[in-house]
């Protein structure tokens, strides 16, 4: 299965919403590699099996459940997630990337490749099932990039007198 979306980060016609930097938005999407706890839902922990450059091999703990994944960074730009196959899991991979079509705007696109077959003629069942991992990816998504804004305004405070 694959599944696309675009997460609008700057809205030049919204004063309500907070922009972010470029710079920002990357420091976030590097602080999810590196801590996903923060960020997953069920995720006891993450631990970070090694470090070559941009790429990390991590080990993560859902309760008993143990996931292994490499996380490849292209730094300022993109981060991608290869989950790796298992008898209980299936494999597939999640890329964030950083879209500027000019200096206001700023968009976030989220793609994710599984290995579950796209059934060319699906049955109702498998489009609900289908359409339920979408809108929980879509959520997951939104909730990331509400935190990385939480991160965003945390770190800019700091940065202020009292």
């Amino acid at each position: 299965m694959n599944f696309e979306h675009l997460i609008q980060i700057n809205d030049p016609t919204n004063p309500l919403v907070d922009s972010l930097t470029r710079d920002q938005l990357w420091e976030g999407l590097v602080l999810r590699a590196e801590q996903p706890q923060l960020f997953v839902i069920g995720l006891d922990s993450c631990t970070i099996l090694s470090r070559d450059g941009d790429v990390m091999e991590r080990e993560l703990h859902y309760g008993q459940a143990v996931v292994r994944d490499r996380v490849t960074l292209t730094p300022g730009d993109r981060v991608r997630y290869d989950i790796l196959p298992t008898a209980d899991y299936v494999g597939g991979s999640l890329t964030m990337a950083i879209e500027q079509p000019d200096a206001l705007q700023l968009f976030l696109r989220f793609t994710y490749s599984t290995t579950l077959p796209d059934n060319p003629n699906p049955t109702q069942d498998e489009l609900q099932t289908s359409e339920i991992v979408k809108s929980a990816y879509r959520e997951s998504d939104i909730d990331t990039v509400r935190l990385i804004r939480q991160y965003a305004h945390g770190r800019k405070n700091e940065g202020r007198l009292h």
